[in-house]
C-alpha cells in the first residue's frame, strides 16, 4: 500500500509539473501562433473580449462564404469569423447595398474563429467585432476559389497621390458607405483620407453619418467597419465615441498634408508579439475549449478544402 501511494504520488507530481511547463510554454509563445492554429470556433456563448487590438472571441460565429449579396475572399485565411452581431449586420448590410445601386459585396477579414491576434495583416480584429469590405464590386458570378485567393481589390486612388480617382471611384462607392455608417451598430469606418475627402465633398446637408468615417493609413482598396460591444459581452472594451463633427475640417486637412507620411528620422522599434499573459485572462478558456456548441451558437462549417492542416 506504502508502494502504491508514493507511485501515485509522483504520478501526480509529475502531471502537475508537466501541466505547468505546458502553461509556461503556452505563456511564453506568441498568441498569433496559439489563436492562428485554432480552425473552429470556442464553444461557448457569444462574447467580445477585451478590446480590438488585444483580446479574442468566444462563441464565434462564420458569415456563409456564399450569400444572395456577397462572398467572401481569401478562403485559406479562415477569417470568416465574428461576434454574431457583426455577421448579422454583414448580411444586413449587403442586401440593403443592393437597393443602392451595389451589386454586392466581396468580403475581406473579420477574425480568426477564436479571435485573437491574427498571423498576420492586422493589430485590430481580435474580437470579432471588425470586418473588411472590399470596394471592387460583387461580380454577377460566383468566384471560384482560386479567383478568391488571386483577384487583387482595387485601389480608388490616381496613382502616386492621395486624391481619389474619379475613373474608380462612383456615387455607388459613397453610398455604400453611407449605407454602412448609418448602421447604429457601427462605431466607426476607417477609409483612406483621400476617400474621406471626397465623402465630405459630395455629402450635401445629409452630415451626420461622416462622423463616423475616421482617415487612416491603407484603406484605398478596402473600408474597415468596426461595431460597439454588443450586448452580454463583459470585459469588451470599446473605443469611445468619434470626436464630434463630420470629421471634414483641420483633421482631414493635416492626414492630407505631408506630415504624416513622412517618415521618422527614428523609427520605432518593433513591438514584441503579444503572448496570452498580455491578453484578458478569460482568452486561456477561449483557447482551450472543447465540445459540442452551446445552445444558441452555430456549429463550425464543413472543412475548408483550401485550408492547410497542421
Amino acid at each position: 500500500m506504502r508502494r502504491l501511494l508514493t507511485i501515485l504520488a509522483v504520478t501526480s507530481l509529475a502531471l502537475s509539473v508537466s501541466a505547468f511547463a505546458g502553461r509556461t510554454a503556452a505563456a511564453q509563445t506568441p498568441a498569433k501562433e496559439l489563436f492562428g492554429a485554432m480552425a473552429e470556433p470556442a464553444p461557448l456563448a457569444a462574447r467580445a473580449i477585451g478590446s480590438y487590438a488585444k483580446g479574442c472571441l468566444a462563441g464565434g460565429v462564420a458569415l456563409p462564404i456564399n450569400g444572395p449579396a456577397w462572398q467572401v475572399m481569401r478562403l485559406s485565411r479562415n477569417r470568416n469569423w465574428g461576434h454574431p452581431k457583426l455577421v448579422g449586420l454583414l448580411e444586413r448590410i449587403a442586401v440593403g447595398a443592393q437597393s443602392e445601386g451595389w451589386p454586392g459585396l466581396l468580403v475581406g477579414d473579420l477574425a480568426q474563429p477564436r479571435g485573437g491576434p491574427m498571423t498576420s495583416g492586422h493589430a485590430s480584429h481580435q474580437i470579432g467585432l471588425d470586418a473588411d469590405i472590399w470596394l471592387t464590386p460583387m461580380p454577377n458570378r460566383t468566384l471560384i476559389p482560386e479567383e478568391r485567393e488571386t483577384i487583387s481589390a482595387v485601389s480608388m486612388l490616381k496613382d502616386g497621390t492621395r486624391q481619389v480617382d474619379p475613373a474608380r471611384w462612383s456615387d455607388a462607392h459613397a453610398r455604400l458607405i453611407r449605407l454602412a455608417a448609418r448602421q447604429p451598430e457601427v462605431d466607426r469606418i476607417f477609409v483612406h483620407p483621400g476617400i474621406k475627402q471626397e465623402l465630405c465633398r459630395t455629402a450635401g446637408n445629409d452630415r451626420a453619418w461622416l462622423r463616423k468615417v475616421r482617415p487612416w493609413w491603407g484603406h484605398h482598396y478596402h473600408f474597415h467597419v468596426r461595431i460597439d460591444c454588443p450586448g452580454g459581452s463583459a470585459g469588451c472594451t470599446p473605443q469611445g465615441a468619434p470626436p464630434a463633427g463630420d470629421g471634414c475640417g483641420e483633421e482631414l486637412a493635416w492626414w492630407l498634408s505631408d506630415e504624416p507620411w513622412t517618415p521618422s528620422d527614428t523609427p520605432a522599434k518593433p513591438k514584441p508579439p503579444l503572448t496570452l499573459t498580455d491578453l484578458p485572462r478569460e482568452c486561456r478558456m477561449v483557447l482551450d475549449a472543447r465540445g459540442a456548441p452551446v445552445f444558441g451558437v452555430h456549429p463550425a462549417p464543413p472543412p475548408n478544402p483550401l485550408r492547410r492542416s497542421g
